[in-house]
């Protein structure tokens, strides 16, 4: 286990503190789950299984659970004594939120080799720090929401809450940064990551767009705003994606169409075949509606081409590859028997990369816990 030996306060709920923890759990690092009386908001939140919340069960994966009440003093005293026996500290509350219960990064002056994150929707400073925001906020204001959609259409939300996920993948990579300088030179750190900030920076070809051909990026559907072909096409049962870049995939695709485009040069480079994506989008369908997803597929790839069938969420999880990649792991569960737990992808030396155990009931380590550091009930 890489983390083996690391202790973390977890001070978060719902999705982007959460995660970033749970990664961390995934690698080995003991993260203690600080909750209120009531529970991770996440924990009301389905679908519901025998009671239990699916989302709070997948974000929480890996860790240890204790109840403290921080409108209470005493409570207060206890989770940062906690605090200081911790590596690292993970908060997500509104800006100022931590610091005026006195479990914001000041604990570094008690302890200045403590690593101190939080996670919030537009940062610790900034006109906009003391907004409420939630992925939605985040995706309409970072300009994602403006490139995606259909061509023509209005912008759309992507599927999953990445402002939240991205958060949180940021803050766990900041807090293993900030714990290598602190194995060099002892100092702790102070990390401020927002969810606005996340999703900003992860949107390259919208910056190349924006910043280098000063064109305001639009929804464009399926396809790649810059590349052509690459994008969905519609086959007689279903959908397949074809992504071509390069003279090499293009004239194999020309090829295996029965198509003269590989001989026009004004299709030669890839700016010219976006500029007429509309003629060779109706050549490519003009071969792909008359065949079966599966049969497109096939001779595509046979072709060394990216393609791939659109499949659902249950297809992809039951695929051959996703099986052989351990991509879901069944982990025991105190009320359910066993859970599906869908930890952190990466294989170290060749190990499934699978996680520790399940989500805690609610402070069901906190009589642990608290005699692990000595502090009375």
């Amino acid at each position: 286990m890489m983390l083996k030996g690391l202790r973390i306060l977890d001070l978060t709920r719902v999705m982007a503190g959460p995660f970033c923890t749970a990664l961390l759990a995934d690698l080995g690092a003991e993260v203690i789950k600080l909750e209120p009386p009531q529970g991770d908001d996440y924990r009301h939140i389905g679908p519901f299984v025998q009671g239990e919340s699916a989302l709070f069960t997948l974000m929480n994966r890996g860790k240890q659970s204790i109840v403290l009440d921080l409108k209470d003093p005493k409570a207060v005293h206890v989770a940062r004594s906690i605090a200081l026996h911790c590596d690292v500290v993970v908060e997500n509350f509104r800006p100022g939120v931590a610091a005026r219960l006195g479990l914001g990064p000041e604990l570094r002056q008690d302890k200045p080799a403590l690593i101190y994150a939080s996670i919030s929707g537009f940062g610790q400073s900034g006109p906009d720090a003391h907004l409420p925001a939630y992925d939605l906020v985040a995706q309409a204001m970072s300009g994602l929401m403006a490139a995606t959609g259909e061509a023509g259409g209005k912008p759309l939300k992507v599927g999953e809450s990445y402002g939240d996920l991205m958060a949180g993948l940021y803050a766990s990579w900041a807090i293993l940064a900030a714990l290598y300088r602190r194995n060099a030179t002892g100092e702790g750190a102070t990390i401020d990551v927002a969810m606005f900030d996340a999703l900003f920076s992860l949107l390259p070809t919208s910056h190349a767009l924006q910043f280098y051909a000063d064109r305001t990026p639009r929804p464009v559907g399926n396809r790649h705003p810059l590349s052509t072909p690459f994008g969905c096409f519609t086959c007689s049962d279903g959908q397949a994606v074809i992504a071509v870049l390069g003279d090499r995939q293009w004239q194999a695709l020309c090829a295996v169409i029965g198509s003269d485009m590989g001989g026009d040069a004004a299709l030669s480079t890839d700016e010219g075949r976006t500029a007429r994506e509309p003629r060779i989008k109706a050549a490519i369908e003009h071969w792909t509606m008359q065949r079966p997803v599966a049969e497109v597929v096939a001779a595509l790839a046979a072709a060394g081409i990216p393609t791939a069938q659109v499949q659902t969420l249950a297809e992809a999880a039951a695929s051959p590859h996703a099986i052989a990649r351990d991509l879901v792991a069944q982990m025991p569960h105190p009320v359910l028997g066993t859970s599906a737990i869908i930890g952190q992808p990466v294989r170290f030396d060749g190990a499934k990369p699978l996680s520790p155990n399940t989500a805690p009931q609610l402070g069901a380590d906190g009589p642990a816990i608290l005699a692990k550091f000595g502090i009375a009930p």
